[in-house]
């Protein structure tokens, strides 16, 4: 899994898995899935984060396990 802050494009990106992205649908306003071709979600992106978190919650981000 790999996580990608993009500050140019304002984004946040969580990449599940190394498939190729065949497909992206807009599921809310800002928030983009991106589809395998089995129709199985392998990215996440999060658009306008400055709005949704400030930079120092992005700097430090939080990976808890259960």
């Amino acid at each position: 899994m790999r996580v990608k802050v993009d500050k140019s494009s304002d984004a946040l990106y969580f990449r599940l898995d190394e498939s190729r992205i065949v497909e992206s649908e807009e599921v809310r306003s800002g928030v983009i899935l991106d589809y395998d071709q089995n129709e199985r979600v392998v990215g996440v992106e999060f658009l306008n984060i400055s709005s949704r978190a400030n930079p120092e919650e992005l700097s430090g981000i939080n990976f808890q396990s259960v």
